[in-house]
């Protein structure tokens, strides 16, 4: 197949959204499809809608995938008749995430119209495909593909987890870039106070909300926490993986997830997840049994469940152990790939997605399972 991907940015662009494009078209190609990257520059919300002035879909695919965060970018581009079938990767909707109401209102019409025009779905999890479909139906047709999260493999042993859970103080790791949605400013609330020894290590880049990013800086230093929490910025994989492995506990409370990578990736190393009751971490963790979820923004609960994890090291020992099982219970990338592309492929020739397995049901042409089912 000859496919366009229309993404903002680089491929390279460092979040879960972005990882998720990057490993699907490197298996793509693998498997021997041309895949052309159509990179618009990213920018703010009102000037990524003045791209509808001038850009249009290219000719000469087979199919185009568009990163669904470039919604606002494509609304003219997308009228019919398309040059060729057009299917959308929802990550989640900008419309889902934390802001005042009035401006969700109007994400929501702009995401609205915007999905109405595409030709059919992939979708990270459950929750993003159920609200999708409370926005604009079901009638098109879609697959649930899980996202990648065993770029780094086999990484922890069951003794390595037993060992590391003996150490004297509770070492919390929050990845992911410093911007308001991602909730570190919970985080450090949580940790203002410390009733055990802890040490917080913030990986993740300052670019994308730079005032906020020095904001949670200041507060370190202000509240008396430099001492104990470390700010990395962006590491590359060997770095994150020795990070990875000297944590005791992934603590990523946003305000929403339509999946959450990071919570799977750091259960591959043996870390129970704290994350909230907002989006999609629901799918991925089990309160109480392989980690927390919390209500977004509730600094006081998620403080009570560190202290709990710090001064019981059976606890932290036992959700370990079942977060490492939980991981290994996750379809691999490879086959979750397979199935996105086996997807594509009918798609790019015309025929019913009746018959191709999901990752999570089966696929019928509403993006419903069988009744049998």
């Amino acid at each position: 197949m000859k496919i366009g991907l229309i993404i903002y940015s680089s491929l390279d662009t460092v979040s879960g959204g972005y990882l998720y494009d990057r490993k699907l078209v490197e298996y793509l190609r693998a498997q021997g499809d041309t895949v052309e990257v159509i990179s618009l520059p990213w920018r703010n919300y009102a000037s990524h809608l003045t791209d509808n002035l001038h850009f249009r879909l290219p000719p000469d695919f087979d199919l185009i995938i568009e990163d669904e965060l470039n919604h606002p970018s494509l609304l003219l581009a997308n009228r019919p008749p398309h040059p060729c079938p057009v299917i959308s990767l929802v990550h989640h909707l900008r419309c889902s995430e934390l802001r005042p109401k009035w401006q969700n209102d109007v994400h929501r019409i702009v995401e609205r119209k915007y999905l109405q025009s595409v030709d059919g779905f992939i979708f990270n999890s459950r929750t993003t495909r159920s609200v999708v479909n409370e926005l604009v139906g079901d009638d098109k047709p879609s697959i649930v593909a899980y996202p990648p999260t065993d770029r780094f493999g086999d990484s922890i042993t069951e003794s390595e987890v037993r060992e590391r859970a003996k150490s004297n103080e509770l070492r919390i790791l929050f990845l992911g870039n410093v911007i308001y949605r991602k909730g570190l400013h919970t985080l450090l609330k949580a940790i203002s106070d410390p009733q055990t020894a802890i040490r917080v290590d913030v990986i993740g880049g300052f670019t994308s909300e730079p005032k906020y990013a020095y904001e949670m800086e200041r507060y370190t230093l202000t509240h008396g926490l430099s001492s104990f929490v470390k700010f990395h910025g962006p590491l590359d994989n060997e770095p994150l993986i020795e990070m990875y492995r000297q944590a005791h506990v992934m603590v990523v409370p946003s305000s929403y997830e339509g999946f959450g990578i990071v919570y799977l990736e750091g259960m591959g190393f043996g870390l129970p997840a704290i994350g909230t009751t907002a989006g999609g971490a629901s799918e991925i963790i089990t309160h109480g049994r392989d980690g927390y979820l919390i209500e977004p923004d509730d600094a006081e609960s998620l403080a009570g469940i560190l202290d709990g994890l710090a001064s019981d090291r059976g606890l932290l020992l036992r959700l370990s152990l079942n977060a490492l099982q939980r991981y290994n219970a996750q379809p691999r990338w490879e086959e979750t790939a397979g199935k996105i592309r086996e997807y594509l492929s009918v798609i790019a020739r015309g025929d019913s997605p009746e018959t191709i397995p999901n990752t999570d049901e089966e696929i019928t042409s509403s993006g419903r399972a069988p009744s049998s089912h």
